[in-house]
C-alpha cells in the first residue's frame, strides 16, 4: 500500500490522522487534495446511506442500539468502498481543486476547458458551487424517495424511458399527466413551425427533464426552463447556466460541467427548440422524415443530439408514454 493509500485509510478510521494530512499537503499538495476529496466523498456517501436507512421502515424486531451501531459501522465501510472510484464525486472535486491550485501558482496556467467540445470553454462555478451542484445531483433521488415520489434522473438527458413508463402505468402518473397538459399549447405551436408531432416534442421534453422534476437550475436555484437540455454554443447570446451533467465519451459516462441556455419561460424553450431544428442543417432529416417515435428518436441520435448510446431507445419509450397520456 503506497503512502497516499495508507493515509487515506487512516483518515477514514482515525480523525487524528488529519494532522498527517496537513503535513502531506505541504509536501505534496495534489496527493493531499486527492485524499481530502475522497474523504469528502466518503462522508457524503455516509450521509446518503444514513438518509436511506431513515427512509426505510424498521422491522421492529431485533432492533436495538447494538444493531444500530453495527449498521453504522457497516455503512462506514460501504461508504469507503464506494468512494474514490474513477469519474466519481471525489475524482471530480480533486480535478477541480488541482486546476485551481495550478492557477494560483505564480505563472500558473489559466483554467482549461473541461469538455473537449470546441463550443465549451470552462468559465463555470466556483469549487463551492461545483460541490453543491454535485451534492444536489446525488441527493435529489434520495429526497424524492423519502417523500414518496419516484426518483428523478441523475442528470438532464439521462431519464430512463422504462422509469417513466413504470410511473405512467403504475397508478402514479399525475406528474406526467400534468406535464403533458402544461406544455401542450407550447408543443403544438412548435409543431406547427417544424412539422414534428407535438407528442414527440412533449416526449423529448419529458425525457430531458424527467417530466419536469429534474430541470436544469440557475445558480440561484431557480429553473432555467430549458426542457430540452440545449447547450449554449458560441452563437448563443442569451442567459446561460453551468451545471454538472453526464456525457458519454467512447461509450463511457463522465460527469462534466457544461453550459446550457436559460429561458424566461418553458414556452421560450419550445420555441428555441423549434428554431434549432429548423436552423441547423444536421437536423433537416429529423424534421422531414420522422413519422414514428422510433424514426424521430433514431434520427436525433444519428444527428448527434445526445452522446448517450442508448438515447434513441430511451427517448422512443418516453414518447410513446407521452402519446398515451395525451390521448387519455
Amino acid at each position: 500500500m503506497d503512502a497516499a493509500a495508507a493515509l487515506n485509510q487512516a483518515v477514514l478510521t482515525d480523525g487524528r490522522s488529519l494532522d498527517a494530512l496537513k503535513t502531506q499537503s505541504s509536501k505534496d499538495p495534489k496527493a493531499a487534495i486527492r485524499v481530502a476529496a475522497k474523504q469528502f466523498e466518503a462522508l457524503f456517501m455516509q450521509e446518503v446511506l444514513k438518509s436511506m436507512r431513515q427512509a426505510t421502515l424498521s422491522s421492529g424486531m431485533m432492533e436495538n442500539s447494538a444493531t444500530q451501531m453495527g449498521r453504522d459501522m457497516l455503512d462506514t465501510q460501504y461508504a469507503a468502498t464506494l468512494s474514490g472510484r474513477p469519474g466519481g464525486l471525489g475524482d471530480l472535486i480533486a480535478q477541480q481543486l488541482e486546476r485551481q491550485l495550478d492557477t494560483a501558482k505564480p505563472g500558473g496556467h489559466t483554467l482549461t476547458p473541461i469538455s473537449q467540445s470546441p463550443q465549451s470553454r470552462y468559465t463555470g462555478p466556483s469549487t463551492a458551487q461545483f460541490v453543491a451542484q454535485m451534492g444536489q445531483i446525488a441527493i435529489n433521488p434520495l429526497l424524492a424517495a423519502a417523500q414518496g415520489r419516484s426518483s428523478p434522473p441523475a442528470a438532464p438527458g439521462a431519464v430512463e424511458g422504462d422509469a417513466a413508463l413504470r410511473e405512467a402505468q403504475g397508478g402514479r402518473s399525475s406528474t406526467a399527466q400534468e406535464f403533458v397538459r402544461e406544455h401542450r399549447a407550447a408543443a403544438e405551436a412548435a409543431a406547427a413551425q417544424t412539422g414534428i408531432p407535438a407528442s414527440f416534442l412533449i416526449g423529448q421534453a419529458a425525457h430531458e427533464s424527467g417530466w419536469g422534476r429534474r430541470q436544469i437550475l440557475n445558480a440561484d436555484g431557480t429553473s432555467s426552463n430549458n426542457l430540452f437540455g440545449i447547450k449554449a454554443g458560441r452563437g448563443w447570446t442569451g442567459p446561460t447556466t453551468d451545471i454538472v451533467t453526464t456525457e458519454y465519451e467512447n461509450g463511457v459516462p463522465r460527469k462534466l460541467v457544461q453550459r446550457f441556455r436559460a429561458y424566461a419561460s418553458t414556452a421560450e424553450s419550445f420555441a428555441d427548440y423549434a428554431r434549432l431544428m429548423l436552423g441547423n442543417p444536421r437536423y433537416a432529416g429529423v424534421v422531414a422524415g420522422s413519422e414514428t417515435p422510433g424514426e424521430f428518436a433514431r434520427g436525433l441520435q444519428a444527428a448527434g443530439y445526445a452522446t448517450d448510446p442508448a438515447y434513441a431507445s430511451k427517448l422512443e419509450r418516453v414518447i410513446r408514454t407521452a402519446q398515451r397520456l395525451q390521448d387519455s
